[in-house]
């Protein structure tokens, strides 16, 4: 008897969501199209954001966006108010998730990502919140009802997003023309597993392209020169080549807020000491695997003696283009 009645629950709550997801092909407008024209012309990456279990939609549709083509990258909003703003650049596209729209610690970093310049489109079930009002497009993934008994879980609300997210991909998927080749070139079986045995060095960045500076370097010189570069980061290396530490754009924007005073300063000061690394025979598979596990998007490159040889960029990996721009003998 109690089985029948947890069937019975098991088929109301699939119903349920099944009936969610289609009521959202009712509410697809030109917003969608503009989402999709904004994220396919972008010169960076789909920033994808959220908390709790709209955090862990947007995790899920990074990880389809980039086996299908478009470089994304997931960032914690709380994480984000602490540094890792500063992985956003005015080229990316924010694309921010939430039922509510009234998010507290989503919408502290939306003002901030609207000073760096990146466009915002919203995943929301409410049209008149906060998120919306702030974002360039906003996409309505409301629902009448949770699938949850008490109405609290977030459940239907979930799924319409997740299916969204989905949407949205594989319109880019025909929009990049993007094909079954270039699918197997993301993912490590079949062809892909010939392909990603590359190793960083076939795509890293190296010589006079690398944004560095010597320590001891002051720090108005640091920083003219990473504008130079133009990078999002500067490097700082001895006079041996051994890496120092990075200093990044997200580290300036946070020295400036505090007030701090660069006139008499270097820059080992205000480094941060312990860069992300990687070798350059490491495979673009592994390499891949530790941005997602890490969240980042760019690699210092060392060799054993922790000399600086280069940098990897996940761009470099990817291409803009959804292709690996490598090839294989």
């Amino acid at each position: 008897m109690r089985d029948n009645r947890s069937l019975k629950r098991a088929r109301e709550v699939l119903k349920t969501e099944a009936e969610s997801i289609l009521h959202l092909i009712d509410k697809l407008d030109s917003n969608f199209t503009k989402a999709v024209e904004i994220i396919y012309r972008s010169k960076g990456r789909v920033i994808v954001t959220g908390i709790g279990k709209s955090g862990l939609i947007g995790k899920k549709i990074v990880a389809t966006l980039t086996s299908t083509g478009t470089p994304a990258l997931f960032l914690h909003p709380v994480e984000g108010m602490h540094g890792d703003l500063g992985i956003v650049t005015k080229d990316d596209v924010l694309l921010a998730i939430s039922n509510s729209g009234e998010t507290e610690e989503l919408n502290t970093i939306i003002s901030m990502i609207r000073d760096i310049g990146a466009h915002l489109i919203s995943l929301t079930g409410n049209m008149s919140s906060t998120l919306a009002d702030s974002s360039d497009i906003v996409i309505d993934v409301g629902v009448e009802r949770e699938a949850c008994p008490f109405g609290l879980a977030p459940t239907s609300s979930t799924t319409a997003s997740l299916a969204m997210g989905d949407a949205l991909a594989v319109a880019l998927i025909e929009k990049r023309k993007f094909d079954q080749k270039d699918f197997y070139k993301f993912h490590p079986g079949g062809n892909l597993g010939q392909r990603l045995r590359a190793k960083v060095r076939d795509v890293m960045i190296r010589g006079a392209k690398i944004p560095k500076i010597v320590s001891g370097t002051p720090i108005v010189q640091a920083i003219e020169e990473m504008d130079k570069k133009n990078k999002g980061f500067i490097l700082i290396t001895d006079r041996k080549n051994v890496l120092k530490g990075i200093f990044t754009d997200g580290d300036l924007r946070r020295l400036v807020r505090k007030g701090t005073h660069f006139k008499d300063k270097i820059i080992d000061e205000v480094m941060t000491r312990s860069p992300k690394t990687i070798e350059a025979d490491v495979s673009l598979a592994q390499t891949i695997e530790y941005m997602q596990k890490e969240e980042i998007t760019t690699l210092v490159v060392v060799n054993g003696k922790k000399q600086l040889k280069g940098y990897i960029h996940l761009h470099d990996i990817l291409g803009r283009g959804g292709t690996l721009k490598i090839s294989l003998t």
